[in-house]
């Protein structure tokens, strides 16, 4: 198992804050901790073990972090650390500045360099998603990633959507990888963090071909995600939106053995099977659900239907959720 699972109720209330600091000093970065809620310190961590490569997902109600000259001196792990904010707010300090941050927002760290944090977030889910790695594993120079420590980034538009969705799926997806998915799940995410800086510092001249590759991959998979149910969709829609060609697009999706208009068919129809074992959509018919997805003619999609899941939809929806389950097609994104 990569996943790891830790919350502070495990002991009495006067000893959870101290917990949570010991668990979190072997995991991240040593830090100084100080909470409003020291007394009862209500706090739940979800590890993802990539190897060097380390994801944790938080939830605990108020926290102070400060990372002081003497901790660097102590103990430096020379490595960058990317917190995404989920459901909080808070403020962090370094040399040059205050910068206010706020669910949806990411920001980068550096273990080398002294910080005070202060966050609030919202009891009862998860605060925010943290990512810690050695700085040399970054495809971009340390002087390129400098220039972004501290620095709000906003992960609800743009590259910083695309790492902050991937962020949210892997904690979300945790525990169905195995330690044969670490090697590709460790790249893409490497690939992704330093497109958005790159993004951001208009610099993407510094990122190696194959991750630039990974970042336009990734912000076509966002694109088709976000427009499925537009039955205009089209292979060269979805080209003409990221300024390259039609033959790039049918270029980059041939590497997966698929092409524009077979990848875009595909999504629809998981999006429809989906709706179909959906107990609170049973009421909507299932011509409503198919045109919810782009399918406009329903008699084609009863055909593509049949024809990729071996059952007319009407059939599918009938069926016991357990059959329903065994009846699904692989549905990873591209």
């Amino acid at each position: 198992m990569l996943v790891t699972e830790f919350s502070t109720e495990v002991v009495a209330a006067p000893a959870r804050f101290e917990l949570f600091t010991e668990v979190t000093d072997r995991s991240h970065m040593r830090n100084r901790l100080r909470s409003n809620d020291q007394d009862d310190f209500r706090a739940k961590v979800r590890f993802l073990d990539l190897g060097e490569l380390q994801v944790s997902t938080m939830s605990f109600p108020h926290l102070e972090i400060v990372r002081t000259a003497k901790l660097i001196r102590q103990s430096d792990p020379e490595a960058y650390q990317i917190n995404l904010f989920l459901r909080e707010e808070g403020v962090l300090s370094l040399a040059e500045g205050d910068t206010a941050l706020r669910g949806g927002d990411l920001v980068v760290m550096d273990s080398s360099r002294p910080y005070r944090g202060d966050v609030r977030s919202v009891l009862g889910s998860w605060s925010h998603v943290t990512v810690q790695f050695p700085r040399e594993l970054m495809p971009l120079p340390d002087k390129t990633v400098q220039h972004l420590l501290g620095i709000q980034i906003d992960g609800r538009h743009g590259m910083g959507g695309v790492f902050a969705r991937w962020l949210s799926d892997l904690n979300a997806r945790a525990g169905e990888f195995t330690p044969a998915d670490i090697p590709t799940l460790t790249s893409v995410s490497l690939d992704l963090l330093a497109s958005v800086i790159a993004r951001c510092l208009e610099a993407e001249e510094s990122l190696a071909p194959e991750a630039r590759k990974t970042a336009l991959r990734a912000r076509i998979n966002a694109f088709v995600e976000q427009h499925l149910a537009d039955p205009d969709l089209s292979p060269q829609t979805i080209a003409d939106a990221h300024h390259i060609s039609l033959r790039h697009l049918q270029q980059l999706l041939a590497e997966d053995d698929t092409s524009p208009a077979a990848w875009i068919r595909h999504r629809r129809l998981e999006r429809c099977r989906l709706d179909l074992t959906n107990p609170r959509l049973y009421a909507r018919s299932i011509q409503a659900i198919a045109e919810r997805w782009g399918f406009t003619n329903p008699t084609h999609f009863s055909r593509l239907f049949r024809a990729t899941y071996g059952i007319p939809p009407r059939d599918y929806r009938n069926l016991p959720p357990k059959a329903c389950t065994n009846r699904q097609q692989p549905c990873a994104e591209w």
